[in-house]
This record gives structure tokens, C-alpha cells and sequence, in this order.
């Protein structure tokens, strides 16, 4: 039975209040450190969005994880802590990135009946083991990426280091990357509205093949440098902010080049379009690029 789109958004709801409620309560209770029992705690939640994956036969549950987790641990972390005013900074900047990515999915969202074209492509091509991709690829390692880039806003709760000047730079990086993948995402919405086809070549992805990859990118770069420059002995908490960034160089942006490439003339507006950072480019001709010497 065909599901409303608002229906959809009431079985998700349900879904991630039951996942929310558990990881609550198994951080509440676990008697461990801090680190394990939030990771702890974070793979539960996950597995039980997993469940409802297999359920409703549709990986894209999981898609709202990405950026409702964020929220919860933070959010957890401040109710338990005394937030002094160096918390604030990771508190405002995860709960802004949060609240925006999870509406610009809200907005994109079709219902439960509509997949990301990638777990599709990849339920084709692994056949009988989608299920482990499905289990480690599409729930487990983002989630592990994601507890990563949070990890240093949770410490700067535990361990309330003194306020500098530096943690602010990093705070206004993450700004800036909220900033920058915001309004990639509004050019992408309309542009999408047109229906005109081929690639969009206005404002940010005029320059930048993947803006929005890059403003997520540096979000965690950000969250993570502020809790460094709080806590130089904690240099280790960049691991989060690195894994993501490999994440994203080596899986999701190959990903989406390889989508993109079935529409003709990518070659040349690969060429003629950097990566991630938006940067002008010398533009190449169609003859230019036929002219190239393989």
C-alpha cells in the first residue's frame, strides 16, 4: 500500500524517537567511560534504524541519521553537564548544521516508497550481500564517521578547558561551512525546479562540482580544530573530522561523479569544474577536449 508522504514522516518520527529513546537510556545506564558508552549507545540506535530498514525494505531510513545524531548527543551532553560558555560555541554551531541538513532533507524527501538511487545501485551490484553492505556500508560506518566528528564537542563538556581565541576561528569555520552548504543546497533546489537538465552551472557549482561536500567537510573540521585549540592533548580528536573527509574524497564523491557521468558532455564539465573547492577554472571548449591527447 502506497504510504502519504506525511504518513512517511510519522512512521520516521516514530522510528528515531524509539532509536533516540534507547541510546538515552543505554548511555544513562552503561557504567563505562563516556567515549564507550555514547559509541556504545550510538551503534544501538543504529542497529534498531537498521531493523526498520529491512522492515520497510528501504536503506534510506537511515538517511535522517546523519544529522539527527549530531543533535541528540549534543543535546544529552548539555542537560548533563553544566554548560560553561566555551560549550556553547560546539552547542550552537552542531545544533545550526543540524536543524538546516535535516530540513533540507525533510525537503527533499518523497515517502518511504522513494530510495537514494546509491543503495539501490549497490542492492543491484552486491546481490546477496547487500545485506552486510547495507548493515556496515550504509548504517554502521557513517554512523562510526559521524560519532567521530561529535566526539570533540562531547569533550569539551567533560573536560571544560578555558576559552581562546582560537576555538572562535574554528567556531566561525563551522558557520561559514553551514553557510556554504546551505546555499549550495538552495542553487540545487532551483536549478532542480527548472527541469532544464545537463549540470547547473550557477553560483557556488559554477566553480565546485561538490560545494555541499565541502561545507559538510568543513563542519567537522571546525568542531574538531575548536576542541583541539581548547585541548591540545586531545589533538587526537581531528580523527573524526579525517575519517569524514576520506569518507567523502574516496565513497560519496566518486558516488556521485560515476551518476553524473551517464549524462553526456561530464567529461568536459568535469574539466572544466574543480572538485570541491569553488575556484575559477579555465574554461575548455568541446574541441579543446577532443583535441586532448588521451
Amino acid at each position: 500500500m502506497k504510504r502519504s508522504r506525511a504518513v512517511s514522516f510519522a512512521v520516521l518520527a516514530a522510528v528515531y524517537v524509539l532509536a533516540g529513546g534507547a541510546g538515552v537510556a543505554i548511555y544513562l545506564f552503561l557504567p563505562l567511560p563516556v567515549w564507550l558508552a555514547l559509541l556504545i549507545a550510538d551503534v544501538a540506535a543504529t542497529l534498531i534504524t537498521f531493523v526498520f530498514s529491512l522492515i520497510f525494505k528501504n536503506a534510506s531510513v537511515y538517511d535522517p541519521y546523519w544529522s539527527v545524531q549530531p543533535i541528540v548527543i549534543v543535546v544529552v551532553c548539555a542537560c548533563l553537564h553544566a554548560p560553561a560558555a566555551v560549550n556553547v560555541l560546539p552547542l550552537a554551531a552542531i545544533l545550526i548544521w543540524g536543524m538546516r541538513l535535516t530540513a533540507n532533507w525533510a525537503y527533499t524527501f518523497h515517502g518511504l516508497e522513494h530510495q537514494d538511487w546509491r543503495y539501490t545501485m549497490l542492492a543491484q551490484k552486491t546481490g546477496k550481500l547487500y545485506f552486510f553492505v547495507n548493515l556496515v556500508g550504509i548504517h554502521l560506518v557513517p554512523t562510526l564517521v559521524v560519532y567521530g566528528c561529535v566526539l570533540p564537542a562531547v569533550y569539551t563538556y567533560l573536560e571544560a578547558p578555558a576559552f581562546n581565541a582560537g576555538s572562535a576561528v574554528f567556531f566561525c569555520v563551522s558557520l561559514l561551512a553551514v553557510l556554504l552548504q546551505g546555499t549550495a543546497d538552495f542553487e540545487m533546489h532551483r536549478f532542480r525546479r527548472r527541469k532544464t537538465g545537463g549540470f547547473i552551472r550557477d553560483g557556488l557549482w559554477k566553480y565546485s562540482r561538490h560545494p555541499n561536500y565541502l561545507g559538510e567537510i568543513l563542519m567537522w573540521w571546525g568542531v574538531g580544530g575548536a576542541a583541539v585549540c581548547l585541548m591540545p592533548h586531545n589533538w587526537w580528536l581531528l580523527a573524526g573530522a579525517f575519517a569524514n573527509t576520506l569518507l567523502f574524497l574516496f565513497v560519496s564523491i566518486p558516488l556521485a561523479d560515476g551518476h553524473q557521468a551517464r549524462k553526456e558532455g561530464f567529461a568536459l564539465y568535469k574539466k572544466n569544474t574543480r572538485m570541491l573547492l569553488p575556484l575559477y577554472k579555465k574554461q575548455r571548449t568541446e574541441q579543446e577536449q577532443q583535441e586532448q591527447p588521451e
